[in-house]
C-alpha cells in the first residue's frame, strides 16, 4: 500500500495539467523577453538594422570585420587602450543649447566604451538625433538614419550577462546609458538609450556602460517635445528633431 501511495503522488506531481502549466509559463517568459528586445530596437519591423537586400548595412557585413570576426574595440594601440583603462567623460551639446555630461565605465563594458569613444572621436554623433523618446522608459538615439534601422557599419560583441559577459553588473537605473541592439546579442552598433526611470528588467540583456552625471534635466526636456506614434504604437517619435550638435570626449 505504501508503494501505491508513492506512485499516486508521483503521478499527481507529473500530471499533464501541471506539465502544461509549466510549459505555458516558460513560453510566456520567452515572449516577454523577446518583446523588450524588439521594443528597444525599433519595433517588429526592425528586428535587425537592415537586411542584405534593403541597404548597405547588411547583417553579415556589419557583424564581421575584414578578418571575418566581430569588431574588437579594445584599441589597437597604447593610446586607445589607455582611453578605456579609466572612466571617460563625454560632453553632449544639443542643437537647442542644452548640454549634458556622460561618464563611461570601462570596468563594466570595455569594448562598448571603446566603440562609443571611437565614434565620438570620429564625429559620428554630430548632427545625429534621438528618434525614440518614451515617457517613463528611455530616450534612444545614435541612428544616423533616424529610423531605428541605422548603424555605424560595425557591430560589437554584447557585453552583458546573458551573452556570457558576467562582469557587467551595471543596472539600468535613471540616467544610465546602454546600447540598443536587435535580437542578435552581438548586433549593437551606434544606437544607444538613456534610461528615465528604473529599467532593471533590462539588466543582463543589454550592455549598460555609463551614466549621465550632469544635465539630466536636459535629457528630461526631450519629453516636452511633441511626439507621434511609432510603428509599435508608442507616442515616441518627435515631430521636432531632438539633435546632438556636438559630442566630444572631455580631456582631463
Amino acid at each position: 500500500m505504501k508503494n501505491n501511495k508513492n506512485s499516486n503522488k508521483k503521478q499527481k506531481k507529473n500530471s499533464p495539467a501541471k506539465i502544461a502549466t509549466t510549459v505555458v509559463a516558460i513560453l510566456a517568459a520567452v515572449v516577454v523577453v523577446g518583446l523588450f528586445v524588439i521594443g528597444a530596437t525599433g519595433g517588429f519591423k526592425n528586428l535587425a538594422f537592415t537586411t542584405s537586400t534593403q541597404g548597405e548595412y547588411s547583417s553579415t557585413e556589419t557583424s564581421q570585420g575584414e578578418n571575418g570576426s566581430l569588431a574588437m574595440t579594445q584599441g589597437e594601440n597604447e593610446e586607445d587602450k589607455k582611453m578605456t583603462e579609466d572612466n571617460v567623460k563625454v560632453l553632449v551639446e544639443m542643437e537647442d543649447g542644452g548640454e549634458f555630461v556622460l561618464e563611461l565605465y570601462p570596468s563594466y563594458a570595455p569594448q562598448t566604451v571603446q566603440n562609443f569613444v571611437d565614434l565620438v572621436s570620429d564625429g559620428f554623433y554630430d548632427g545625429v538625433g534621438f528618434h525614440r523618446i518614451v515617457d517613463g522608459f528611455m530616450a534612444q538615439g545614435g541612428d544616423p538614419e533616424g529610423t531605428g534601422m541605422g548603424g555605424s557599419g560595425v557591430q560589437i560583441p554584447g557585453e552583458f550577462a546573458s551573452n556570457g559577459f558576467a562582469q557587467n553588473t551595471l543596472s539600468h537605473q535613471r540616467g544610465v546609458i546602454s546600447m540598443a541592439r536587435s535580437m542578435d546579442p552581438d548586433s549593437a552598433s551606434s544606437q544607444f538609450f538613456i534610461c528615465y526611470d528604473d529599467a532593471s528588467f533590462l539588466d543582463g540583456e543589454y550592455a549598460a556602460f555609463g551614466k549621465v552625471i550632469e544635465g539630466m534635466e536636459v535629457v528630461d526636456g526631450f519629453l516636452d517635445v511633441e511626439r507621434t506614434a511609432n510603428s509599435m504604437g508608442e507616442i515616441a517619435s518627435p515631430t521636432t528633431p531632438v539633435t546632438m550638435k556636438k559630442v566630444t570626449v572631455i580631456e582631463d
